[in-house]
């Protein structure tokens, strides 16, 4: 439940479902620019490995983009998105 001492909290009622969400992730992804963003981040953000010196900062910052675009990735394929690019 959203704490109403918040101004912008949203009541749990207002917030959309897994399947909304899903569904929505698949069709931003789905066109000609959502395919081309999707694999923009799955080359840069995922294909890529730091090298032996990289701070723990960095590598932190690394883990959370790699979380982000593989839940968008997960949340596309859910929402019906069969085009995604591949994991290298």
């Amino acid at each position: 439940m959203a704490d109403p001492g918040w101004p912008w909290a949203a009541s749990d009622a207002d917030l959309p479902g897994e399947d909304q969400l899903a569904a929505a992730c698949a069709r931003l992804f789905a066109g000609t620019d959502g395919q081309l963003l999707l694999s923009h981040l799955t080359r840069t953000i995922l294909g890529t490995s730091p090298g032996a010196d990289v701070t723990e900062a960095r590598l932190r910052h690394l883990e959370g983009q790699r979380a982000l675009v593989l839940s968008l990735r997960h949340l596309a394929a859910r929402g019906g998105l069969t085009s995604l690019p591949p994991l290298h």
